[in-house]
């Protein structure tokens, strides 16, 4: 079996390394903010965590619908089908474009519901007016996401990633300015790194959307484009592939988010635990999703090209990789669970409590690798309904009631939330990979692509 998949190793690494520093951008945001505010203190760094979570599910909403580009953009780079191609670089733009406007719209939304999920006044006091300058910008970020998993879709990754570095190098210095008033600028505390995030996420906007509308290289799909109006049955099947995976990662995101707000009903202490812990996790998860990015462009250009068994070496391959690395890091999380919350905060309860959810976290590294690992791949089979449906149960129907049973009929806190996150994680995980598994196997047929 290794022998099979070793020729794809270095293929998906090469794809791979540049989209996991572009995800970690993402995340990046989150744990500059984290960092910095942290060191005002408690209240504050639970406030982000608050408004990180009320957030992060219509952010991840938005950023899986316009995923459904890539694999669609893949199989069309392998079938060489430049109209095609030109008609999905119009309706990408303007999904995101659309998305981004209803989500920053929806965002708003979201300050006057705090009070219903039962957090400490003083949390989010300070959380609402960050979530309402944060949700601004939805709307650039989706823009970058339109134009960049278009050219992703073709296997030009490495542009995305440099943008992600210098936007977050502005983010960082912007936050560390803002948040304490260096530089000469306010010191906004809180709000600061809000700001200096929106800002961000423009340039980034900007600088993507330069680079696909102007580059040599893409000259060729822009001479394709007829008309830069919406194609409507385009936009149908981006609509058709990316909504049923933007509804997963809300599922996946959203759990998280609930399991913050219950431990959000503990006190603000474990609630910034929880956000020390659940932002190292995700740096790992979005350096993992780098990796399952580049399987579903592997996966689908290959299947594009009708070869299946070499799409199913691929998806393989990279599953050997995000197993490798996850395991990994589940290794430096027990080994630095009692250093790496200091980055965070110098309070020893929020340290300590930090440090017991890091060990659980290592826990579930495999198993989080592995099922982002299986969604990755099945993209590329353009294969996005099923997942839903298991994400769905896994965490909704599972690891959510557990969560809750263990954590406040047992008494065990937020260790015993954690403790539900793990076996919903682990349930997708193995029932993705059995399902790859069976729609690769030797003798499957694809179905070919219908392109209107």
């Amino acid at each position: 079996m290794f022998s099979n998949i070793r020729p794809h190793l270095r293929p998906t690494l090469l794809l791979a390394y540049p989209v996991v520093l572009s995800q970690l951008g993402h995340i990046m945001v989150s744990f500059v903010d984290s960092v910095l505010v942290g060191r005002t203190g408690t209240v504050p760094l639970a406030a982000v965590s608050l408004g990180v979570n009320s957030t992060n599910v219509i952010m991840i909403l938005g950023i899986g619908l316009s995923m459904g580009s890539v694999p669609l953009v893949a199989a069309a780079d392998g079938r060489r089908d430049l109209p095609d191609l030109a008609r999905l670089l119009v309706s990408s733009v303007w999904l995101s474009v659309l998305a981004g406007l209803a989500l920053a719209g929806l965002g708003q939304l979201v300050p006057p519901l705090m009070h219903y999920l039962g957090q400490a006044p003083a949390v989010e006091a300070l959380a609402a007016p960050w979530v309402r300058v944060i949700s601004w910008s939805f709307l650039p970020l989706m823009i970058f996401q339109g134009f960049r998993e278009f050219a992703e879709g073709l296997g030009l990754t490495r542009q995305a990633m440099w943008l992600s570095v210098l936007a977050n190098v502005l983010n960082a210095a912007l936050c560390y300015a803002l948040v304490f008033g260096h530089w000469g600028a306010p010191q906004m505390g809180l709000m600061g790194s809000a700001w200096a995030t929106l800002i961000a996420r423009t340039l980034m906007a900007g600088l993507m959307a330069a680079y696909v509308l102007l580059a040599q290289r893409l000259h060729q799909y822009r001479a394709a484009v007829h008309s830069w109006l919406p194609d409507w049955a385009t936009l149908a099947r981006l609509f058709d592939i990316g909504a049923p995976i933007g509804v997963q990662m809300a599922f996946e995101v959203g759990a998280f988010a609930t399991a913050a707000i219950m431990i959000g009903w503990l006190g603000a202490v474990p609630l910034a635990a929880h956000q020390v812990a659940i932002n190292l996790a995700s740096i790992t998860y979005m350096a993992a999703s780098g990796i399952a990015a580049a399987a579903t462009i592997r996966v689908g250009k290959l299947m594009g090209g009708g070869d299946m068994p070499a799409a199913r070496q691929a998806g393989f391959a990279a599953y050997v990789l995000g197993f490798g690395f996850m395991a990994t890091m589940g290794a430096l999380f027990i080994a630095l669970r009692h250093q790496a919350p200091l980055l965070y905060s110098h309070d020893a309860a929020v340290v300590a409590q930090a440090g017991t959810l890091l060990l659980i976290a290592a826990l579930f590294q495999v198993s989080d690798g592995l099922q982002v690992m299986g969604l990755g791949a099945l993209r590329g089979l353009e294969d996005v309904k099923v997942p839903s449906v298991v994400a769905l149960l896994a965490y909704w129907a599972v690891a959510l009631p557990l969560g809750y049973f263990l954590g406040f009929r047992l008494h065990y806190g937020a260790p015993g939330v954690w403790t539900g996150l793990l076996l919903g994680l682990t349930i997708v995980a193995g029932v993705l990979i059995v399902r790859f598994r069976r729609e690769t196997a030797p003798g499957y047929i694809a179905e070919p692509v219908a392109v209107p």
